[in-house]
């Protein structure tokens, strides 16, 4: 059935997961815009983040050729966006996740039949409406960008990695006011309330969490080095340490191709890198749906409809 589709999925991660009232506002922002779904939320309270994936029927949508308002998934995309910069302010924000902005990244992923260049536009189309219409400082990376920039190498320039606060906690604005990259949408003097985000478009990535049982963060640091693909551990995965909580660590792990390093292979290889520091380690969990499940989730929710 998911050869025949020709869906979008947008996922939005927005700093805040405390605020209740917030959340409720959002989403009733993409209830606005019914042909595009809410198919799976995912809160963190450790981390104060939040996590939407959206989908819409790209089949008749007119993204694809530059249209920017022909598409109910940038519609709904947008709306919860607008709705979140005016509920929650960056400076009163903390949390043990790394963050630029309010909304601290927008992905697309094309599901189905649907191609790379649909998603592209669509995050382009977004990209540009941040900028113009909302004030908002943007980056574009992946399939989005005309040299196809990674999503990590804008983040290590804009020094998100680094937290800035007692406890490994990122605080407020967290990262340098002179910014190492120029936007590609937005104004070059961010707002502090907002932050900056970025939007991209790539094929599908898998995230994947593990946790462990230690505050040993120095220890957690090692294991993410060991695991991640850009030094020399497994390919196409990128992880970072982070605490969880006052009793826990996790390792945070992105599966750029998770066809071929899933999480399973990742759960062995922390375990292995963490029984060598002398540290206990859980099973791990995925933060969203798999692409089959958000498809059928998606299909169903519409035959209801």
């Amino acid at each position: 059935m998911m050869k025949q589709c020709i869906l979008a999925c947008c996922k939005i991660y927005i700093s805040e997961s405390r605020n209740a009232r917030a959340l409720e506002a959002i989403e009733r922002a993409a209830t606005l815009h019914p042909e595009a779904a809410i198919v799976n939320k995912f809160e963190d309270s450790a981390y104060n983040r939040v996590g939407y994936t959206l989908v819409s029927d790209v089949a008749r949508d007119k993204a694809s050729a530059g249209s920017a308002a022909s598409s109910p998934l940038q519609q709904a995309a947008y709306a919860m966006v607008e709705t979140a910069l005016k509920a929650i302010n960056l400076e009163s924000h903390s949390g043990t996740h790394p963050r630029l902005g309010v909304v601290d990244h927008v992905c697309f992923h094309p599901l189905g039949q649907a191609s790379i260049d649909v998603a592209a536009q669509l995050a382009k189309n977004l990209a540009a409406n941040f900028g113009g219409n909302l004030q908002l400082t943007t980056f574009l990376y992946g399939a989005a960008h005309q040299e196809g920039r990674p999503l990590d190498h804008i983040r290590r320039q804009l020094g998100y990695f680094k937290p800035n606060s007692v406890d490994n906690q990122w605080v407020g604005w967290a990262a340098s006011d002179s910014m190492a990259l120029k936007p590609d949408e937005g104004p070059i003097h961010l707002d502090r309330a907002k932050g900056i985000t970025l939007v991209g478009a790539t094929t599908w990535v898998d995230n994947y969490n593990v946790p462990i049982l230690s505050t040993d963060i120095a220890a957690a640091r090692r294991i993410a080095r060991q695991v991640s693909g850009r030094n020399g551990g497994l390919p196409g995965v990128q992880a970072m340490a982070l605490l969880h909580g006052k009793e826990r660590l996790e390792i945070a792990c992105n599966l750029l191709d998770p066809s071929r390093i899933g999480g399973e292979r990742v759960q062995r290889e922390v375990e292995r890198l963490a029984k060598e520091e002398g540290m206990s380690v859980e099973m791990g969990y995925f933060t969203d749906l798999s692409q089959e499940q958000i498809v059928q989730k998606f299909l169903k929710l519409k035959s209801v409809e």
